[in-house]
């Protein structure tokens, strides 16, 4: 068991448990912060895939951070669950536009419908027209 924990902490990896959260929580937050639209998605996530679509239809290039291909995707996946309060929902897509949480798929959905999501991304300079 120690050599487990050793060579987790030896490759990058975070295994402790609150630790292990705020730092997640910390990568998360300057992710988001570090582009117009952040999307954190799992790659085969279909869901995950009508999001992107949504936004890059809109002529959004939002940056997209691909959990399930990070070393510490699961943290951060575990982080993305406890900021939207998804006790077992899936924590992904989460979106997040000018460094602040949208929320997941439901969230991005209704701000579309109901017509707030353009002045939220033209807000934060992710779109012009």
């Amino acid at each position: 068991m120690q050599y487990q924990a050793a060579a987790a902490e030896a490759w990058g990896y975070v295994t402790a448990g609150r630790g292990a959260t705020m730092d997640a929580l910390e990568r998360v937050e300057r992710l988001a912060s570090e582009s117009a639209v952040v999307i954190f998605s799992v790659s085969s996530c279909c869901m995950c895939h009508a999001v992107k679509r949504l936004f890059c239809g809109m002529g959004v290039s939002p940056t997209v951070v691909e959990l399930d291909e990070d070393p510490r995707g699961k943290e951060m996946e575990r982080a993305l669950s406890r900021l939207l309060g998804a006790g077992s929902a899936p924590a992904v897509p989460v979106v997040f536009i000018g460094g602040k949480l949208v929320g997941a798929m439901d969230r991005v959905m209704a701000a579309h419908i109901n017509g707030t999501l353009v002045p939220l991304l033209k807000e934060a300079g992710a779109l012009w027209l």
